[in-house]
């Protein structure tokens, strides 16, 4: 298990490095359509389209690796006054109980969109659009990640109260 947790671990991380370019992109993208428009009086709603699909991607794909950096946001006003043994076993509850359920529907639940929009081969509604069965797929990976994350940080965790 420890080997299974550190190879989440680490793809996680290489997964979410890599998204820290999209936004990069993103803001290429948005100055590019700008300028564009301005000067060249040309626009393009795949461009826009873009900017939400980089930054969308690098929000869903990223949250696991966010979860790994143990950086997500928490309330520590309370939890801060706590025992570390006290606020590991909270870490441990709240995966099991609210992290890997809300992960694991989200996944059951946007996958057969995803499979519909795909087998249709959906496009975007506005003119010129993208297609929207990526982003779809993105969705459903980021779920997965983040899943794949919960349990490993569920395995560190007891490996953690197991030593104290």
């Amino acid at each position: 298990m420890d080997r299974a947790a550190r190879c989440i671990d680490r793809l996680n991380t290489v997964i979410g490095k890599a998204t820290i370019w999209l936004l990069l992109l993103s803001v290429l993208v948005s100055a590019g359509n700008a300028l564009a428009r301005k000067f060249f009086s040309i626009g393009s709603n795949a461009f826009l389209e873009l900017q939400w699909y980089l930054v969308g991607t690098m929000v869903v794909l990223g949250a696991a690796w966010v979860l790994r950096e143990d950086a997500h946001v928490r309330i520590e006003v309370f939890s801060a006054k706590f025992p570390l043994r006290v606020r590991k076993w909270t870490e441990l509850l709240g995966h099991l109980l609210m992290l890997v359920p809300f992960a694991a529907g989200m996944v059951v639940l946007s996958w057969p969109f995803f499979v519909r929009s795909w087998v249709q081969n959906e496009g975007s509604l506005s003119y010129g659009g993208l297609l929207v069965w990526p982003m779809r797929g993105i969705i459903v990976l980021g779920f997965v990640l983040l899943l794949l994350q919960a349990f490993a940080q569920i395995h560190h965790a007891i490996r953690a109260l197991s030593r104290d």
